[in-house]
């Protein structure tokens, strides 16, 4: 199963300057962990020490927030495409 994951530029130091990978995991949490397989030190940039999406993060599967789906447990299928947001603040 491969599904596509949007790297935003300051995280592409970690993937070989590639804003596109190609990973695969049946639930965000095991795609996540594809992602630090491929590219190593890139999930503690993007998971807190317990494995959870660091606040400053959005993941969207197919443009759905999973914070409003089963957030690491979203699952995954086959083409989907998970893109990682950092959060803009200000005013």
């Amino acid at each position: 199963m491969t599904v596509k994951v949007l790297v935003p530029t300051p995280l592409q130091k970690f993937t070989n300057n590639q804003a596109v990978l190609e990973c695969g995991g049946n639930s965000v949490g095991e795609l996540l962990e594809s992602l630090e397989q491929a590219c190593p030190g890139i999930k503690e940039r993007l998971c807190d020490e317990k494995g959870q999406p660091r606040r400053f993060l959005n993941f969207y599967v197919n443009s759905e927030d999973i914070r409003f789906l089963d957030g690491t447990s979203t699952p995954l299928k086959d083409g989907d495409e998970v893109s990682i947001v950092p959060a803009v603040a200000g005013g």
